[in-house]
């Protein structure tokens, strides 16, 4: 009688592994095979044309380094609880991935984390992974930023500025209201707690991760023959960053939310728009789908830490 809840237990992990991965490869699966504006044949003949081992080689090498930088960055970050290594972060980083892959912005990453630490660390995981996560959106809101002024939006951010500002003065101002035992001052205390060493640390490696993923996009447009200025083309890949992933969205929806932000901007200077979707999709596929598919196997191999019954 004893036995049967814990064997229960594992038959539900069983079933919510099956769930995350079967699931994981489905949307992989309705994004590639059912999205009209993919034209397979173009990208097919293009592909035999500028076919190089050398070129592949880079450009897949610079996905390994942008989730790489990603891993180092959680390995960094987590020896605040407890050393990790290389081989566990990797682990930790991948399934948490895949198992965000359904829920709005990667939310499910925090609790993907979590399950690998004790139960009384789950807030300490949390407010880490916030810290990882949250120093790649602020690269992405200062690179935004630059990149916009560069293109000339100067009034509509000179507009964004003033409302961030506006909101910036509004939480320092009410920084100490608690609610529920929280508060931002509070929050940003955390923040400080943390050694000098490790901030550093963290940001070195994100700004390493925000120049490796932008300029892979860079070299896949010269790959497909979009021949622009530098500064052009990088401030455009930054404006579209910074834009797509200020929008609420899940994971598998990545590529078409970013796909829609680069047509736009990308058709303004003039680059056919199945170019724009099939690099966003090459984006998707290489920094998503391959770590996701990975990250299934870890997935499939976690053991919670349930309660054994004698």
């Amino acid at each position: 009688m004893i036995s049967i809840p814990y064997k229960a237990k594992q038959f539900l992990v069983f079933l919510i592994k099956l769930l995350i991965v079967g699931g994981a490869f489905y949307f992989i699966y309705r994004q590639l095979a059912h999205n009209e504006k993919l034209d397979w044949d173009q990208f097919l003949a293009l592909l035999e044309r500028k076919k190089s081992i050398v070129g592949i080689a880079f450009i897949l090498s610079l996905s390994f380094f942008n989730r790489f930088f990603e891993i180092l960055k959680w390995q960094n970050l987590a020896q605040k609880i407890q050393p990790i290594s290389l081989s566990k972060s990797t682990e930790q980083v991948l399934a948490a991935l895949t198992a965000g892959l359904f829920t709005p912005n990667g939310i499910g990453e925090y609790a993907g984390k979590a399950l690998y630490f004790p139960k009384k660390e789950v807030k300490e995981v949390v407010f880490l992974n916030l810290i990882c996560n949250g120093i790649q959106m602020i690269l992405s809101i200062i690179f935004g930023i630059i990149g916009l002024l560069i293109l000339g939006y100067w009034l509509e951010v000179g507009i964004l500025l003033l409302v961030v500002s506006g909101i910036s003065l509004t939480l320092f101002l009410f920084k100490k209201i608690t609610i529920k035992g929280y508060s931002l001052f509070h929050f940003f205390q955390k923040i400080n707690s943390l050694p000098k060493k490790m901030h550093r640390k963290n940001i070195y490696l994100a700004v390493l991760r925000y120049l490796t993923f932008s300029h892979q996009y860079y070299f896949l447009f010269l790959a497909f023959d979009v021949n622009l200025p530098y500064f052009t083309l990088m401030a455009t890949i930054a404006a579209v960053y910074f834009l797509a992933s200020s929008l609420p969205t899940f994971q598998f929806l990545d590529f078409a939310v970013k796909g829609g932000v680069s047509v736009y901007f990308f058709g303004l200077l003039g680059i056919n728009e199945w170019i724009v979707v099939f690099i966003s999709m090459l984006m998707w596929f290489l920094n998503i789908v391959i770590p996701v598919l990975i990250g299934s196997i870890y997935v499939l191999r976690f053991k919670p830490r349930l309660p054994q019954n004698s």
